[in-house]
């Protein structure tokens, strides 16, 4: 079965062989290629490991390993993935397009949160769908939030968001999420009804972080359906779900460098204790063997 591909698994073979030569280039061009770095990163990325292979004259390919593993690493690293939730409240905007998981995020965000002994309230600002207010509220309960419903059905999404960070100043909450809206249909839309949000609340406080979600199994294809975002919601930081085995291991680096927004965490399961703080030396790790 195609799905149990993994990069891990496609490179121990080539790491296990006696000598670097021309068919290991090959392997491991392919072998990147099909984790989804995208051809501009796997070009760059080989070349400068030909120049470190040939540096150190060596053709044992456990250091080849090592130098890969570096050199993701130092690359994952250029930017910073430390969340910033100094601020009280600290207000951190979650957005991205329907379908990546942002409601399940959110749950997963507020339980990783709590666990490290924040409170959180969650305001549910996508108020056109019911079904997504119920949804995110069963999640938010789940992770040990409470939340800031719409009053009716279509609300102005900011009096929500306003409703929200009034709930967290009043009752010393630490941190309020605020859940948007991912209708793609009509982006410009979209992106008044965040940047009115944003005005709104940023006439309360300063917004700590806005988050976007992207789906790892949708590869670069996610990004360009999430452009929008990234052009007018001033995103600060990534959080890449559905990232399950490393078959798409690769879109962490191809994203991070093709948008110059820090991965600020990452969702490996289904589980609400799935989402953690995303850490390049660990993500390398796992992703090389």
């Amino acid at each position: 079965m195609a799905a149990s591909w993994s990069l891990s698994g496609a490179l121990k073979s080539m790491f296990a062989r006696d000598t670097i030569d021309a068919d290991t280039w090959n392997d491991l061009e392919d072998a990147m290629i099909s984790a989804d770095f995208g051809p501009d990163i796997t070009e760059s990325v080989i070349d400068e490991l030909r120049a470190s292979v040939a540096k150190f004259r060596t053709d044992d390919p456990a250091d080849l390993k090592r130098m890969l593993r570096e050199t993701l690493e130092e690359r994952l690293a250029r930017l910073d993935p430390t969340l910033t939730l100094s601020a009280r409240p600290a207000v951190v905007l979650v957005v991205g397009v329907n379908g990546v998981g942002k409601t399940t995020t959110i749950g997963k965000f507020t339980k990783f949160l709590v666990g490290h002994g924040r409170s959180v309230v969650v305001g549910a600002a996508d108020t056109f769908r019911a079904a997504a207010v119920e949804q995110l509220a069963t999640w938010a309960e789940r992770g040990g939030a409470s939340i800031v419903r719409p009053q009716q059905q279509g609300q102005d999404p900011a009096s929500v968001a306003f409703q929200t960070v009034e709930r967290a100043q009043r009752d010393g909450i630490d941190i309020a999420i605020i859940d948007t809206a991912g209708r793609l249909q009509t982006k410009s839309g979209l992106m008044d009804e965040l940047g009115k949000i944003r005005r709104v609340v940023e006439k309360q406080t300063e917004i700590a972080e806005v988050l976007l979600v992207l789906d790892a199994t949708t590869g670069q294809n996610g990004v360009a359906q999430a452009e929008a975002f990234i052009q007018h919601a001033g995103v600060t930081g990534l959080v890449i779900t559905k990232l399950d085995g490393s078959a798409k291991g690769g879109f962490v680096l191809a994203v991070q460098e093709r948008t110059g927004i820090p991965i600020k965490l990452v969702g490996q399961g289904e589980g609400i204790n799935d989402l953690t703080g995303f850490t390049p030396h660990v993500y390398v790790q796992g992703l090389i063997g």
